[in-house]
């Protein structure tokens, strides 16, 4: 049950992005639901190589490589699901930024539930 409450979340908190963000685009829920699952099969499988390998250049950046890792799999996942339209890197950069600062909330709220 707690997983369908943070995929619903989830799924809220793109479609909340994709309203704020112009250059979002998602058609309806079921896509913000499958793209809300492909993101967080990324970050299960792809997202920790991809730390790794740039552990050398984020520690010289301060971890704000991390913020461009995050917009990259956002447009990454936007192209692999139907219904979603990420336009360009810099509204995947803020995209990225607002889920996570939205779903960060909502996880919070979520765990005493």
């Amino acid at each position: 049950m707690y997983l369908f409450v943070q995929l619903v979340c989830y799924a809220l908190a793109i479609l909340f992005t994709a309203w704020i963000i112009p250059g979002i685009e998602v058609d309806n829920i079921i896509s913000a639901a499958l793209l809300a699952i492909v993101i967080g099969l990324i970050n299960l499988t792809i997202k920790p190589i991809l730390m790794i390998v740039t552990l050398p250049v984020n520690i010289l950046t301060f971890g704000l490589l991390t913020f461009v890792i995050n917009a990259l799999l956002l447009m990454f996942a936007g192209a692999i699901v139907p219904g979603v339209d990420v336009d360009g890197f810099w509204w995947a950069l803020l995209g990225s930024i607002l889920i996570s600062i939205l779903f960060t909330g909502v996880a919070r709220f979520t765990r005493y539930y």
